[in-house]
């Protein structure tokens, strides 16, 4: 028996997250001139948030197929998409056995949501603050690491031994 379960990434809180952290790169950075701390701290206003919402799009489609064995969904008949802008809040829904952890769920959760900031916020740092985007990139890489491993050390190859003693 299958459980179904809906993760749902509220856009305000990623977006509160990435602003957040955006601030902090921006004020500890040492500048000549202040247009360069507040192009850091911008990461969220008007038309920068476009950049962050691209890039919140592909990350949150990375995860989705990350988490493919639980996530996979039948394409409809005569779909389209686009690439159309939306600003919604990202909602996954994952069949998942029995015998599937909560703890393990809220793992998964987190995780997303901590990649997702950090993809936006390495994005964002390779265009205003070079040296940070390495970094920012490295969190996202755990974060993804988590993920995958969580989802696919569920799923491994069962070895059976040839001799049964």
């Amino acid at each position: 028996m299958n459980k179904t379960v809906t993760l749902t990434f509220k856009r305000d809180e990623l977006l509160y997250d990435i602003k957040n952290m955006g601030f902090v790169e921006g004020d500890t950075k040492k500048v000549e001139s202040e247009h360069e701390r507040h192009q850091v701290m911008d990461v969220g206003e008007d038309g920068n948030v476009d950049r962050v919402t691209r890039v919140l799009d592909l990350t949150f489609s990375e995860c989705v197929e990350l988490c493919y064995p639980y996530s996979k969904k039948a394409v409809a008949e005569d779909m389209a998409k686009d690439d159309t802008l939306t600003e919604g809040d990202y909602v996954m829904v994952l069949t998942l056995p029995d015998t599937f952890s909560e703890t393990t769920v809220d793992l998964i959760k987190n995780s997303i949501h901590e990649l997702m900031v950090c993809r936006a916020l390495a994005d964002w740092m390779s265009i205003t603050k070079k040296e940070a985007a390495a970094d920012w990139e490295k969190k996202a890489e755990a974060a993804r690491t988590t993920v995958w491993s969580k989802i696919n050390g569920r799923v491994g190859r069962v070895r059976r031994k040839l001799n049964p003693f």
